[in-house]
């Protein structure tokens, strides 16, 4: 995979070394730099600043409520806190230019539910609506009321979020924070890290791509799919691996009415409006670990398995033609599809971030929030993620979230 040209440091010793620049890195360095300002010297260490195979920038960029976990929606809350007010946050930053608006569209997500399935639809909608959220669960007679171009012929309902999820720019959720974190002193570079040095416990020094080390008194792991090579670096083992999401972008010849949600089919396969064309995806049959780079297309899942699936959910897909696709990486957490979040207890210095299983960037507001907490105080001060803390890996004890598309 192509590179740019790298960048040595301009010190050789850091208080904080982040390893990744994209959306959750990017974060966890804007929080710090609120909190600490120039009291710590904090690089960003970033192999690709073009962002080219990101996962933040290849993600379809948007967030719900509707987790199985009552922390996952506490996250998403405040997530939608920092996006609706995201411009003002960013406006200090930004000087004589325009903070960027991240075009939040605010849909809402669909889950289309089988007969089987109701009483557990509706035990999560009751646990979503206890924690703040605005779900509602439709029996099929109102879902087609409501959405009247929907087959509700072979559903038992729908949960729809009527308020706080859709979709958003991601990579203006990103560009935010690391503007923000630069303006306040962090470092980012375009290299990469090849190496950590142990000892007594601790991460000492950082190699680089360029041949520098540099010494660092906390080391963060915030690097998507790649995850597990950090961590393989301080010889310690997540189970977090690459895994390839094909995202379509197609028109239709027939428009849908309305105010379209992003709809999730009883298949896996997702779609929503953008403008006049709609995004799809869902989850491969082939849904194993990818290598790191490979990033190449399969046309035929949106001919043999979306497409079939997108004309029964929505008769008046009949007629479909692709404009754009692309490849992704989901940092899949193999253990319980949720995110690593912490200190590892042996290696003291070393923070996870990682694992996210495709929900790193609706999360990435929270989870860089915790991480400058832990790093500054040694607890949580907001929201408690102690169910993402490491210890729950080599003890094969899932917090198993549900909802995962």
């Amino acid at each position: 995979m192509p590179v740019p040209p790298y960048r040595a440091p301009t010190r050789t010793a850091y208080d904080i070394v982040i390893v990744g620049g994209a959306a959750v890195g990017s974060s966890i360095a804007y929080w710090l730099s609120q909190a600490l300002g120039t009291r710590a010297s904090i690089l960003v260490v970033e192999r690709d600043s073009t962002y080219t195979f990101s996962s933040t920038a290849l993600s379809t960029s948007a967030i719900r409520q509707q987790y199985s976990n009552p922390i996952n929606v506490k996250i998403s809350q405040f997530g939608i806190q920092i996006i609706r007010g995201f411009q003002e946050r960013m406006a200090p930053f930004y000087k004589d230019e325009i903070a960027p608006d991240l075009g939040f569209r605010e849909h809402g997500y669909l889950y289309c539910c089988s007969p089987e399935g109701v009483e557990a639809a509706r035990a999560r909608v009751d646990l979503q609506r206890r924690h703040g959220a605005h779900t509602i669960f439709l029996e099929p007679g109102p879902l087609k009321d409501r959405f009247p171009w929907l087959n509700v012929d072979d559903l038992g309902g729908g949960a729809w979020g009527s308020r706080d999820e859709g979709w958003f720019d991601s990579m203006g959720l990103m560009n935010g924070f690391r503007r923000g974190a630069r303006a306040s002193g962090v470092e980012y570079i375009d290299n990469a890290v090849a190496g950590l040095e142990m000892d007594k416990g601790r991460v000492i020094t950082a190699s680089l791509a360029t041949g520098q080390t540099i010494a660092c008194g906390t080391l963060v792991n915030a690097a998507g799919p790649r995850a597990q090579r950090v961590a393989a670096m301080a010889g310690l083992s997540i189970p977090v691996e690459p895994r390839k999401r094909y995202s379509f972008v197609f028109a239709s010849s027939t428009p849908i009415p309305g105010r379209m949600p992003n709809v999730i089919d009883l298949s896996g396969t997702f779609v929503r409006p953008e403008g006049e064309l709609f995004l799809t995806g869902n989850t491969p049959l082939d849904d194993r670990a990818a290598d790191y780079d490979d990033f190449e297309m399969d046309h035929s899942e949106f001919d043999e398995r979306i497409w079939p699936a997108l004309w029964h959910r929505i008769p008046c897909f009949d007629a479909l033609k692709v404009q754009q696709s692309w490849t992704g990486h989901y940092e899949y957490n193999t253990l319980d599809h949720n995110g690593i979040v912490g200190f590892h207890p042996a290696v003291s210095n070393f923070m996870f971030a990682n694992g996210f299983s495709g929900h790193g960037l609706q999360q990435s507001p929270a989870v860089g929030r915790a991480v400058s907490e832990l790093i500054i105080h040694g607890a949580f001060q907001t929201l408690d993620l102690s169910p993402f803390r490491y210890e729950r890996i080599p003890r094969n004890e899932p917090f198993l979230e549900e909802a995962v598309i």
